[in-house]
C-alpha cells in the first residue's frame, strides 16, 4: 500500500511528488488518467496555445529554466518543461498513465482511502490522497439545442481535432476568451469564412511578449542569479495588480480609459468597436492579453456576430434575429466547468457523506486544501486559490509546502488520521468571503466563470499570494482532529 497517491500529472501533482521525493519519500504512486503527463498543458494543444504569465514565473522556483524561447511560454515549451521536471527528479517509476480514478471513499477502520479505478486499474490503498485533478481540466460546452444534429465537425480548444483540416472552410467559433483569442488569429488566414459568436465582450491588454535572444539564454544560464532577480521583479510587478482587484476596484475605471485608445487604435469599425468595447469594471472577468485578435477581427473573412445563439441544426447555426450561419465546422473556446464543477469522481468520506453533496450550496475548504469530514485528503487548487493577477504556480509552490509538512509530520508524530474541524473550515470561509464582496469580482458588474450559480465566488484567491504563503507555512494540528 503505498503511503501517498497522488491524482493527476499536472503542475501541481508533479510538484507534490518532486517535494516528497526531495523529502527522501519514496513510498507515493501518480495517477493519470491520459496516456501522457503534462495537464493543462498537455491537453490544450490549440494553435497559438501560450500562458499569459512570463516564462520565468511560470515555472518551479526550485527548477529555473535559462532556455525559454520567449518572454511567454508556449504550450511545446510548457509541456517539454514538465517533462524535464519528470526526468529529473526521478519521477517516471512513480507515475500510472491510464489510471482514470472513478472513486475515493475513506476507510475509517483503517484510516486511510480506498482509491478505485477504471479499466482493470483495481483498487490501491493509501493512507493520504493528493486529488491534484486540476481546475482546467473539463472542458465546459454550452447547452445548445440541437447541437447532436450538426452534421459537419465539432470540437473544443482543449480537444482540439488535429486531423481536421480548416484552410477553405467555413467556420463557427463560440466564445471569445482567453483560448478564442489565441487561436482565432492563428486560423482566420487560412478558413473561407470564421464567424465568432460573442456573449461578453473582453477587456484585452497589449502582449508584451518578445524572443529571447541567445545571449540572454546564455546569461541566465552562466549566471542564474539573473534569471532569479527577473523572476523577483515580474512576481511584485504582477503582484502589485492585487491591491487594485481586492482593495480598490474603483482605480481599474480609471485605468480603461487607456485600453480603450488601444482598441480604438486596432479597430478602425466603429460599428465592430462598438461589440468590443466592454460595459463592466476591468478585472470583473480575466482581463487577456493578445496583440494580433484584433488585427485578426479585421480580416475581410471574419466576422464577429453578438446576437444570441437559439440553436444548432445540421448545417448550421441559428440566431435570435432569425439569420442561419452556414458552416462546416463549429470550434468551441468556451473555457471549462470550474466554480460548479465539483469533483470529476465521487469522493466519499467519513459517514459516507459524498463531497459533491457537501457542496450543494457552494464548494469550499479550508486554505483550499482540506475539507471537514474527508481526512487525510488534500485537494491541490481547490476552492478559491485561484489567482486573476499572478502565477498560480506560486501558488502551488505554497500549498505543496503545507501538503508535504502534514504528509511527513505522520510518521514524525505517529498520527493516522488527521481530520479538520468544522469550526475552523466555517470561520476561514466566512474571513474569505468577507474579503470578498469588497473585490472587483464581487462589485464589476459582470458575470463570470469565476461566480457559481448562487453568484458566489468559490474560485479566486482575495487577497495577495505572499499572504496565501504565509497562511501555508506550516501544516496547523492544532485545527484537526488526530486519530
Amino acid at each position: 500500500m503505498p503511503s501517498v497517491v497522488i491524482i493527476g500529472s499536472g503542475y501541481a501533482g508533479l510538484c507534490v511528488a518532486i517535494r516528497l521525493a526531495q523529502a527522501g519519500m519514496r513510498d507515493f504512486v501518480l495517477l493519470e488518467q491520459a496516456d501522457a503527463i503534462g495537464g493543462t498543458w498537455r491537453d490544450n494543444g490549440y494553435p497559438g496555445a501560450a500562458c499569459d504569465i512570463p516564462s520565468h514565473l511560470y515555472s518551479f522556483s526550485f527548477e529555473p529554466n535559462p532556455n525559454w524561447s520567449r518572454l511567454y511560454p508556449t504550450q511545446p515549451e510548457l509541456r517539454a518543461y514538465v517533462e524535464h521536471c519528470v526526468d529529473k527528479y526521478g519521477l517516471r517509476p512513480h507515475v500510472r498513465c491510464g489510471q482514470r480514478v472513478t472513486a475515493l471513499r475513506f476507510d475509517e477502520q483503517g484510516n486511510g482511502w480506498q482509491v478505485q479505478t477504471a479499466a482493470g486499474g483495481g483498487e490501491l490503498q493509501a493512507r493520504v490522497v493528493v486529488s491534484a485533478t486540476g481546475g482546467l481540466s473539463r472542458p465546459a460546452l454550452p447547452d445548445i439545442p440541437g447541437l447532436g444534429t450538426f452534421a459537419g465537425a465539432v470540437f473544443h480548444s482543449a480537444r482540439w481535432n488535429h486531423g481536421y483540416d480548416l484552410t477553405d472552410k467555413r467556420v463557427a467559433v463560440i466564445g471569445t476568451g482567453a483560448s478564442a483569442i489565441q487561436f482565432v488569429p492563428q486560423i482566420a488566414p487560412r478558413v473561407a469564412a470564421l464567424t465568432l459568436f460573442q456573449r461578453t465582450p473582453a477587456w484585452i491588454l497589449p502582449k508584451p511578449d518578445r524572443p529571447l535572444s541567445d545571449a540572454e539564454r546564455a546569461r541566465f544560464a552562466r549566471q542564474p542569479w539573473r534569471q532569479r532577480l527577473a523572476r523577483t521583479l515580474i512576481y511584485w510587478t504582477l503582484e502589485a495588480r492585487a491591491i487594485l482587484f481586492t482593495r480598490w476596484p474603483a482605480l481599474l475605471r480609471r485605468v480603461q480609459p487607456q485600453v480603450l485608445r488601444f482598441v480604438a487604435r486596432h479597430v478602425s469599425d466603429a460599428a465592430l468597436r462598438s461589440k468590443l468595447t466592454p460595459h463592466y469594471t476591468m478585472g470583473c472577468k480575466r482581463i487577456l492579453l493578445s496583440n494580433d485578435f484584433y488585427p485578426a477581427l479585421a480580416l475581410p473573412q471574419v466576422r464577429l456576430e453578438t446576437v444570441a445563439i437559439l440553436g444548432i441544426d445540421a448545417n448550421g447555426i441559428r440566431t435570435a434575429d432569425g439569420a442561419h450561419h452556414a458552416v462546416d465546422a463549429i470550434i468551441f473556446g468556451t473555457g471549462f466547468q470550474v466554480a460548479d464543477a465539483g469533483t470529476p469522481f465521487p469522493v466519499f468520506g467519513r459517514g459516507g457523506i459524498e463531497l459533491n453533496g457537501a457542496w450543494a450550496g457552494g464548494s469550499q475548504a479550508y486554505l483550499g486544501s482540506t475539507v471537514a469530514g474527508f481526512p487525510n485528503l488534500f485537494l491541490m487548487t481547490g476552492p478559491n486559490t485561484g489567482l486573476a493577477h499572478n502565477s498560480m504556480i506560486f501558488m502551488i509552490e505554497a500549498q505543496t509546502r503545507y501538503v508535504v509538512d502534514a504528509i511527513l509530520g505522520m510518521a514524525a508524530r505517529g498520527v493516522r488520521s488527521f481530520d479538520l474541524q468544522p469550526a475552523v473550515q466555517q470561520r476561514f470561509n466566512e474571513w474569505l468571503q468577507r474579503r470578498m464582496a469588497r473585490t472587483v469580482w464581487a462589485t464589476g458588474g459582470c458575470r463570470s466563470w469565476y461566480l457559481n450559480r448562487a453568484g458566489r465566488n468559490v474560485t479566486l484567491w482575495p487577497g495577495f499570494t505572499f499572504d496565501y504563503r504565509r497562511r501555508t507555512r506550516r501544516f496547523d494540528w492544532r485545527n484537526y482532529r488526530l486519530g
